[in-house]
């Protein structure tokens, strides 16, 4: 089981694809609220690791990563992934990260802009909203008042998917019944400290700043994070560029996967 000692504390990551490849830049993959670093396994990690080193890890308190009990902001986060990093001796890579994930991603690249060649944002902002601060306390409160995993994927679900995958009954179903089996990789402490962190994120007046050639991607039908706070990061991020997928919600990663992995890879390599 890799750990990483960051700052006193153990992190889980893995590694895919091939490392030693010379002038090879890896790509690691943040991942959002409420999910651990296996969430990448099956549709980003076959598609990105023949051609680019991955990373993924689990944040502080998911999974085996170690958890101090504190509350934590995206910019502590950022400071994780970049002891990370500098554990696996990292010198430079690229960011993909999506929600709290995207946040943090954010937050890495104005703490540690020599660190990153290329960043991409998926279903993420600048700043939350009344709207997604209610959301989220709202989700904070479900998992402290110990509501069945049911509900809270359900209503999870409600707000990452877009209509028509809702409509497929049997794939709800089956979702829900996969979650609850695995279980929640995190504890509902963490969750509602993961959830404040979020809710807190505020990037919007350092964006301006940034240097890296930036992806912007959502889903058309994206009502977490619709696509007006994509444009506004778009409108904030100096050398960047949006691109809202026709199909899918907040989960455009799983929903059109495809084109999704593609868009990224070609980004990746595009010599910009």
């Amino acid at each position: 089981m890799p750990l990483a000692n960051v700052s006193g504390r153990k992190l889980y990551y893995e590694t895919h694809g091939d490392f030693e490849a010379p002038g090879a830049r890896p790509l690691v993959l943040v991942m959002g609220m409420a999910g651990s670093c296996r969430g990448w396994l099956p549709l980003q990690v076959p598609d990105f690791a023949p051609t680019r080193p991955v990373l993924i890890f689990d944040h502080r308190g998911v999974g085996q990563s170690d958890d101090d009990g504190r509350a934590f902001t995206t910019a502590d986060l950022a400071r994780d992934t970049v002891g990370l990093l500098d554990a696996l001796e990292l010198e430079k890579v690229d960011l993909l990260g999506t929600f709290m994930g995207g946040m943090t991603a954010q937050e890495i690249a104005l703490l540690a802009p020599d660190r990153l060649g290329k960043l991409i944002l998926v279903g993420t902002y600048a700043r939350a909203d009344a709207k997604r601060r209610m959301l989220l306390e709202h989700w904070s409160e479900l998992v402290q008042m110990g509501a069945s995993s049911k509900v809270f994927i359900g209503n999870r679900l409600l707000w990452t998917l877009q209509d028509e995958t809702i409509e497929q009954s049997d794939l709800i179903q089956s979702m829900t019944e996969f979650y609850a089996k695995e279980g929640a990789p995190y504890s509902a402490d963490l969750f509602a400290r993961q959830c404040r962190a979020c809710s807190e994120h505020d990037t919007s007046d350092r964006l301006g700043a940034l240097p890296h050639s930036t992806l912007i991607v959502c889903g058309r039908h994206d009502i977490l994070t619709p696509p007006r706070l994509h444009r506004e990061l778009a409108d904030l991020i100096p050398d960047s560029r949006l691109v809202t997928m026709s199909y899918g919600g907040h989960l455009v990663m799983v929903e059109s996967v495809e084109r999704f992995n593609q868009i990224v890879l070609q980004f990746l390599d595009d010599e910009r």
